[in-house]
């Protein structure tokens, strides 16, 4: 593929990558921060109780408060904050995966532009969001222990890379494969052999070491997690629906323009 070709690509996946955070982000901020919002405020009920025994034997507790209110508001975070995060992570990971487009279209099976750019955005959220999130779940604001935030991220990060490098790994198996066992069962031979793998790493790898407190409602925590899934499966539907589209428009061969008819003077 022509290196200009690519950079157009590159650029249409950028922009796929915008629109697809916008969509992200509406149902982020519908479905995704009232229970946000709700463990925020579970936190400070249940931390209320100890912040006032301390306050009826620190006099300097008002002012110990006003050193610790939050640099920024809940409203900008829950707006602006999200927005501007959702519509970065779209942008990067739209380019990376427009230029993955590039290396696989014509490489696998024969697909066109808009299934392969299906193809890719579902395994994408399938390597990069699903598989993790298998391992090291999403919790919300008020879950967890604070002191372990690097050690918990750096543990998701990992699992992440394992994930997208037991995936590559699975593909260059399965082309080698397919020659003798035919696509098909290549691809099956392939894709068991990842969750094999995926399987044990998930058993070596340490587990979440906060323990979800026993007074947080499970069912809070499950309209967390469910909307994660949601605002994730729909980020990559949409990139792949509308990268797939613009993709189509800048490989598909220009349609020949007819002759003009000539007419007499």
């Amino acid at each position: 593929m022509h290196a200009s070709t690519v950079r157009t690509l590159l650029v249409r996946g950028m922009i796929a990558g915008v629109l697809a955070g916008l969509f992200a982000f509406a149902l982020a901020y519908v479905a995704g921060e009232p229970s946000v919002r709700d463990s925020i405020a579970l936190e400070e009920t249940q931390s209320a109780p100890a912040h006032q025994h301390g306050a009826a034997h620190s006099p300097d507790a008002s002012e110990a408060s006003d050193e610790e209110e939050e640099l920024v508001s809940r409203p900008v975070q829950s707006t602006f904050g999200l927005a501007t995060g959702l519509l970065v992570y779209g942008v990067a990971l739209g380019g990376i995966a427009s230029l993955v487009f590039s290396v696989s279209l014509g490489r696998i099976g024969g697909l066109g532009p808009r299934a392969t750019s299906a193809l890719i955005a579902g395994a994408a959220f399938l390597t990069v969001y699903l598989v993790p999130f298998l391992k090291y779940p999403a919790m919300p604001p008020a879950v967890g222990n604070p002191d372990t935030i690097g050690k918990r991220t750096t543990m998701y990060f990992l699992m992440i890379l394992l994930s997208v490098l037991l995936a590559a790994i699975a593909v260059i198996a399965g082309r080698r494969l397919a020659p003798r066992l035919g696509n098909w069962n290549a691809t099956v031979v392939a894709g068991a052999g990842y969750a094999v793998v995926v399987a044990v790493a998930c058993l070596v790898l340490p587990a979440n070491t906060d323990a979800i407190p026993e007074a947080f409602p499970a069912a809070l925590l499950w309209e967390f997690r469910l909307a994660s899934i949601g605002v994730q499966a729909l980020l990559w539907t949409a990139f792949g629906l509308i990268f797939g589209a613009l993709a189509e428009r800048v490989l598909q061969p220009r349609q020949a323009v007819p002759a003009t008819v000539r007419t007499a003077p």
